[in-house]
């Protein structure tokens, strides 16, 4: 069986400190820290040759703790879910973990 391609990866890039904010600021909008390290690795940007995505973010009042947001995700969806199964008691218990959970870390990170 032969081994499957790997992608190539991208000319790495040399922009500017600024630039290179503007950049984090644009897809925070849209993604947690950790996401938009990967994705500008994907563009050919190595986010190690710059300061800290996560300190960035916070230095703009836009971190959010990518756990506390996971989890935020997760209850919205078991909600959703319990809502159209009325019945489903697994989903019941599932959506009282994940609030439980959700509380603790918002705790844990000093979170209101």
């Amino acid at each position: 069986m032969p081994k499957p391609k790997k992608e190539k990866k991208a000319e790495s890039q040399k922009i500017s400190e600024k630039e290179f904010e503007t950049k984090v600021i644009d897809l925070s909008k849209s993604m947690t820290s950790e996401k938009i390290g990967e994705a500008l690795r994907k563009q050919g940007i190595h986010p190690k040759e710059y300061r800290k995505i996560s300190r960035i973010l916070k230095e703009k009042g836009l971190y959010i703790n990518p756990d506390v947001k996971n989890m935020e995700e997760k209850l919205k969806k078991i909600t959703i879910h319990k809502e159209k199964n009325i019945q489903d008691k697994r989903a019941r218990r599932e959506r009282e973990r994940i609030f439980s959970l959700l509380r603790k870390q918002k705790a844990y990170h000093k979170i209101a």
